[in-house]
């Protein structure tokens, strides 16, 4: 028996079947869930399931949490405990040979992480929030006020048709982000470009010249913006 389709709930047949997020697609309901932008593998991401483009990928914020009495009561009980467990394992080790281990990449790591963790717990009381966001030690630090330039969805390559466009021909835009050619038939700009002579080709891509430059090709429509 065939799935039904996520979006739609119809019918989905093996000819035209996605099989991502826990979900069988149609290939054209995979789509963004806001600007609705037809997405593929390599540029969808997922959030709670659903589809979603990078440019109107849901961010993440960090929660912050009340140092109320009750939380500097655990942070103290957990220093105590710790001091305990501290104790115990030297009474149990004292007079014993101590083996030296190998200072490694991973324990290098290790040692970094526990030292960030231990200066959280013994965090002044008078700070008045603690971040309660994960260390994240292998995948570096994140910008979360940064919003990144959308991954342009390519559909069809060649030179725009003169009678093809989807919308009315020869508008003016104007760039919104950076973008560098990735074939012959593009043209790259920059931040605040204007670009004229605009044809729609399809959802995803037009056809027109820069205005600094002079040189002409396909561009991404998420790039740019009617002026």
């Amino acid at each position: 028996m065939n799935p039904l389709c996520g979006r739609c709930n119809l019918v989905v047949y093996p000819t035209e079947k996605v099989n991502c997020l826990d979900k069988y697609w149609h290939k054209g309901c995979f789509s963004c869930e806001v600007c609705k932008m037809t997405l593929n593998m390599k540029n969808y991401k997922g959030f709670e399931k659903r589809p979603y483009c990078n440019a109107h990928y849901p961010k993440t914020n960090f929660t912050c949490v009340a140092d109320t009495p009750e939380n500097l009561r655990l942070k103290q009980q957990s220093k105590m405990q710790s001091q305990v467990l501290y104790r115990e394992d030297f009474e149990k080790n004292k007079g014993k040979g101590f083996s030296v281990v190998a200072d490694t990449p991973e324990l290098q790591r290790i040692k970094k992480t526990q030292d960030q963790i231990s200066n959280l717990i013994h965090l002044p009381s008078c700070f008045p929030f603690v971040l309660t966001a994960a260390y994240q030690s292998s995948a570096g630090s994140q910008n979360y006020n940064y919003e990144p330039a959308p991954e342009p969805v390519r559909q069809a390559a060649g030179g725009p048709p003169p009678s093809a466009g989807v919308g009315p021909a020869f508008k003016r835009y104007r760039a919104v982000y950076d973008y560098s050619a990735a074939d012959e038939d593009e043209v790259s700009f920059m931040d605040g470009d204007v670009i004229v002579d605009v044809q729609q080709i399809d959802e995803g891509w037009m056809y027109g010249r820069v205005e600094r430059t002079g040189q002409q090709g396909m561009l991404p429509a998420n790039y740019v913006e009617a002026i």
